[in-house]
């Protein structure tokens, strides 16, 4: 670059080449005043290309700007000969504009060569770095954009064919003036001058400054100039009309366009490229409206150009990240691009262009060579789409995922399972089939917690908001339905955010499923048979750091420890538990009916015990064939308890509304039927067996007197009953069941014509009145003024040795001492002593009546009740009895714990007294009553509160002793537990109460967070942490309430 040349001087020539000139317009005024609008265009261009060069020559500052354009033109091939004296003034304006922009071009590129920036000074880093020199102003920018749109309206626009990109005319009212303006060039000249344009451009946009102006407003103009170039035939073919020969290219020219459009498409933003590509393959056949408002019809793109425009999507789509950038180049222009806003919102509702993106990666591009090499391309960039974070494109790009995903699924079945859904579900199915002998050491993580969530999430999106429950899709979710179950029961413990996932995959297959496979599903997750395939046992879920979970290597331990059978039961329980709740959140309507059914008829062989196996029959085989026996037999009888307890959990939990219609029902009564049968041809019968016999056909004989409306396919459904309901009439002992099963019959058979006699009706009904009157007639004589001799009888009652008779006397005289009877009141030591001898009963029934009459004895005598409780609490009764056992002294402290809710406030006055009979009970050497002491003691705290005044050290002391001493993990839980209620009972007050050992308390739970082993014990202790913390941001942070204040002044 000549020295002394600035980019301000070549800005000021472009800005004088199209600035308008006011004597163009006053000339051609005084001319002609009807002039048309062309000839002042022609006019105006002429002008400035005048007024530019007369400066140029003859202007001192601009002698270096008139040497690098001597040079340039000196240099560049195809501008030879183009500045000749009769050029047309619009291309000899477009020629001064392309040699001005690469006039500035090279002066940016040598100002950037000669730049070297200052080093920052360390004393001032706030100030900002030197601009590099290439850098635009606002007003330069604006000047450059100016003449980038004439170059490109007059020297590309006009010289595009018919179909080639948007045409000018279409776009605003100057581009109609310049396409008309333009159209008596010959083919040659079209084609050179395009050529010049798009090649002088493509050297401008190596410039980063300029290139960037160029590419944002006019990439899809120099794409389509360059296609032109490039990969129009060169010979005439079917499109006449459209198709022009192009003479004064060179082979080596067209190869240079081609060049130049590769390298165009690969260092532009992919998005644009997509979008541009799709606007030159052909916009809609239907007329547009242009810039007048008139509907207009475009050309339709050359056929030539729309081969071309779909080679080119489909390598930019099988490239990497080649369909996220086809999604946001077509979704992006719907507004849900960066800018987001009301317009991301708006296209979120737009899933037919979502929809149509999914067709387009679903089709396999003609240049792939075989389909499984596309789908291997694109179905991890599919997967990819699902994770996508931005709150504004997150939608759009999973709905576009799901919908590809599943259309792949049902064009490509085979390929969709091994590119789509098992990378999906790998993490799942890693931890349902892995082999024992891939198992790492005790400890090591299997599936990571962040894998686990993305997995749940995916399954999540393209299963349950895809919902298209295909064959395959409903298959694979089965193989990892026993993973996903135990994550929700895991989750459902525990507190997590994989609860909600797990939750919605279940109810989603079991809603979608037939409704045999989900109710085999359903015992398969129960546990009452083999029908889904069983987690591994040496793995375990632990909680995960960030609210998830993790899949570990289970530590080893001994099968016949006591913790570990207790944890193994705990749980199959709590998964029980689970089952109900999902089959009562369940629409499947009916499910939890055809599930409770199938494990009635599942009954029938334990009922009648068929599975029995004689001792004999144990004899002559050697030991590996009779331990492979004990253990299928030991197998069947865990399948049984399990089956007993899944048909216990359900009675308690859903069996008032889980019956929904007739036919359901009339199955319930047929296996129940079918039971009670089985079980009488096995043996005589017996109470359970002829009461379930009773009860399932008085159910029938409800139904068909008129407890519920009958149509006629519910008889049909009734007549399956006729033949079990024969074979009672024939078999059973009983004459009376007998008769009642034959009217059942011939009320069924007829259709109700024949109607149920209704002598056990009327049998009830005067049982009834007769329980009636007997009832009225005690109310009479056993008023609360009763004689001496019935109290006497009912004491006489409470030490009967019938369990029954005497825990009805306990529940009596409970009563009566509610009631204030004069009786029991008088005998109130008596009672208590009564009481206190019963606690050592081991019938549920005795002792908790016990306790209950204590409790109430408390209220009216505590200064007698709780010395002598708190005595045998601690063993220091003054009996006959050397001590209590832990059992009793458990049952003793429940009978404090309700003394204590009993008295309330007066409570304050034995405060000391208990508590130091619960201290002294968390030292007792049976770990059960260390735990009761314990929890107990936390009761206590909680009623107490301001009132425990400097206990509050012993307590924390002992706290601290049993958390950091004791070796029972109950134990350890029940301290923990103590800490928790104090703080959840206190709440606020907790910083006055407790602030003397509140430090204490608070580094006791991070202790336990840290060090603890049990799980659960680390639960309690994060609960005690959050309620901590919950507590001081209230104290730190209180609540502002705005109130007004009334103050009078003296």
């Amino acid at each position: 670059m000549a020295e002394g040349l600035t980019i301000s001087t070549v800005i000021e020539a472009l800005k004088v080449l199209t600035t308008p000139r006011g004597d163009s317009w006053r000339d051609s005024g005084q001319a002609s005043p009807e002039t048309d609008k062309q000839c002042t265009l022609l006019n105006t261009l002429k002008l400035n290309v005048s007024t530019l060069e007369d400066k140029i020559l003859n202007g001192p500052e601009w002698k270096e700007l008139n040497k690098m354009r001597m040079r340039l033109l000196a240099q560049t091939k195809w501008l030879e000969g183009c500045f000749s004296s009769h050029t047309e003034p619009h291309w000899r304006f477009t020629l001064e504009a392309l040699l001005l922009l690469l006039c500035l071009k090279e002066c940016m590129i040598e100002l950037v060569a000669s730049f070297q920036p200052s080093k920052p000074n360390p004393r001032t880093p706030e100030v900002a770095p030197a601009l590099s020199p290439d850098t635009l102003s606002i007003s330069q920018q604006k000047i450059v954009q100016a003449v980038l749109q004439f170059v490109i309206s007059l020297g590309i626009c006009p010289y595009l064919l018919p179909g080639v990109g948007l045409p000018i005319q279409q776009r605003s009212e100057f581009g109609a003036l310049v396409r008309s303006l333009i159209t008596c060039e010959t083919p040659t000249i079209r084609t050179r001058r395009l050529f010049i344009s798009c090649s002088a451009l493509m050297e401008v946009s190596h410039q980063l400054s300029l290139g960037s102006l160029l590419l944002t407003h006019y990439l899809g103009d120099l794409m389509a100039g360059l296609c032109q170039l490039g990969f129009c035939p060169s010979r005439k073919n079917a499109e006449q009309n459209t198709i022009e020969k192009l003479k004064d290219l060179t082979e080596s020219e067209r190869n240079q366009c081609k060049e130049f459009l590769k390298s165009l498409l690969d260092q532009v933003y992919q998005p644009l490229v997509i979008r541009e590509l799709l606007i030159l393959q052909g916009g809609p056949r239907q007329g547009i409206k242009s810039c007048s408002g008139k509907a207009t019809k475009r050309a339709p793109a050359p056929s030539w150009l729309r081969r071309l425009s779909g080679h080119l999507l489909s390598e930019r789509l099988m490239k990497p990240h080649g369909v996220q950038a086809v999604v946001r180049g077509i979704l992006e222009g719907a507004g849900a691009g960066a800018v987001g806003g009301h317009d991301a919102e708006a296209a979120s509702s737009n899933w037919e262009k979502c929809d149509a993106i999914a067709r387009i990666l679903v089709s396999c591009p003609q240049q792939s060579l075989t389909v499984e090499e596309y789908y291997q391309k694109v179905c991890p960039q599919i997967l990819d789409l699902l994770h996508i974070q931005d709150p504004f494109t997150a939608r759009q790009f999973q709905r576009v995922a799901t919908e590809a995903f599943l259309a792949i699924g049902q064009a490509e079945p085979q390929l969709a399972e091994k590119h789509l859904i098992l990378p999906v579900l790998e993490p799942l199915l890693r931890w349902t089939l892995a082999p024992q002998e891939s198992v790492s050491a005790p400890g090591h993580t299997l599936v990571t917690e962040n894998e686990l969530s993305q997995c749940l999430e995916d399954i999540m999106k393209v299963f349950v908001v895809g919902n298209k429950p295909t064959p395959t899709l409903l298959h694979y979710t089965n193989k990892v339905l026993p993973a996903v179950f135990c994550l929700y029961c895991f989750a459902r413990q525990n507190v997590s955010h994989l609860r909600s996932p797990c939750q919605d995959v279940l109810l989603w297959y079991l809603d979608k499923s037939e409704r045999e496979c989900a109710v085999s599903s359903l015992a398969g997750l129960s546990g009452i048979d083999t029908s889904l395939p069983s987690l591994p046992k040496y793995f375990e879920i632990k909680p995960a750091s960030h609210g998830g979970a993790i899949v570990k290597v289970r530590e080893k331990y001994s099968a016949d420890d006591d913790d570990a059978l207790y944890e193994k039961v705990s749980w199959e329980q709590w998964r029980t538990e689970c089952l109900v709740e999902l089959l009562s959140l369940s629409p499947s309507r009916g499910l939890a009916a055809d599930f409770f059914l199938l494990c009635l008829k599942n009954l029938i062989p334990l009922s009648v015990g068929t599975d029995q196996e004689e001792p004999a029959s144990c004899h002559g085989i050697n030991l590996l064939d009779l331990e492979r026996r004990l253990a299928m037999s030991h197998e069947s009888q865990e399948k049984q308890l399990q089956l007993l307890q899944v048909l216990s959990v359900l009675c308690e939990k859903i069996s008032d509304s889980i019956f929904t219609d007739v036919q359901q029902v009339v199955e319930f009564v047929y296996v129940t039927l079918e039971r009670s049968c089985a079980s009488l041809a096995f043996s005589e019968g017996g109470t359970v067996a002829s009461q379930t016999l009773s009860m399932a056909m008085g159910l029938v004989a409800a139904m068909l007197g008129g407890a519920v409306m009958l149509t006629s396919s519910d008889f049909g459904h009734l007549k399956k009953l006729l033949p079990v309901l024969e074979r009672v009439s024939l078999s059973h002992l009983d004459p009376v069941i007998q008769e009642l099963a034959k009217d059942l019959r011939v009320s069924i058979a007829t259709h109700c014509a024949v109607q149920l006699p209704n002598r056990t009706c009327q049998d009830k009904a005067k049982a009834h009145d007769i329980d009636n009157k007997q009832s009225k007639h005690d109310t009479k004589t056993n008023n609360p003024v009763a004689d001496q001799q019935n109290f006497k009888v009912m004491l006489n009652s409470a030490r009967d040795t019938d369990i029954p008779t005497r825990a009805a006397a306990l529940r009596t005289l409970t009563h009566l001492l509610e009631q204030k009877n004069p009786m029991a009141l008088e005998h109130k030591e008596q009672l208590l002593q009564l009481f206190l001898e019963n606690l050592d009963q081991e019938d549920s029934f005795v002792y908790l009546s016990a306790i209950q009459g204590v409790a109430v004895l408390s209220g009216e005598i505590p200064e007698c009740v709780l010395p002598v409780l708190v005595a045998q609490y601690g063993n220091t009764a003054p009996t006959e009895h050397t001590g209590h056992s832990p059992e009793t002294k458990i049952k003793v402290g429940e009978a404090l714990m309700r003394c204590t809710r009993v008295l309330g406030n007066l409570v304050l006055q034995y405060k000391d007294l208990l508590i130091h009979a619960f201290l002294r009970g968390s030292k007792d050497q049976d770990s059960s009553l260390r735990a009761s002491s314990l929890s107990n003691l936390g009761e206590l705290c909680q009623h107490l509160q301001f009132s425990l005044g400097t206990v509050v050290h012993e307590i924390s002391s002992c706290l601290c002793a049993v958390v950091r001493t004791d070796p029972e993990a109950q134990v350890r839980r029940a301290a923990i537990h103590v800490v928790v209620l104090l703080l959840r009972g206190l709440s606020e007050k907790a910083t006055e109460v407790l602030r003397d050992v509140l430090l204490d308390l608070y580094r006791l739970l991070k202790f336990v967070v840290q060090c603890e082993t049990d799980s659960v014990s680390v639960l309690h202790a994060q609960l005690g942490l959050e309620e901590l913390d919950s507590i001081m941001r209230a104290v730190l942070f209180p609540q502002q309430k705005l109130e007004k204040k009334i103050v009078v002044l003296p």
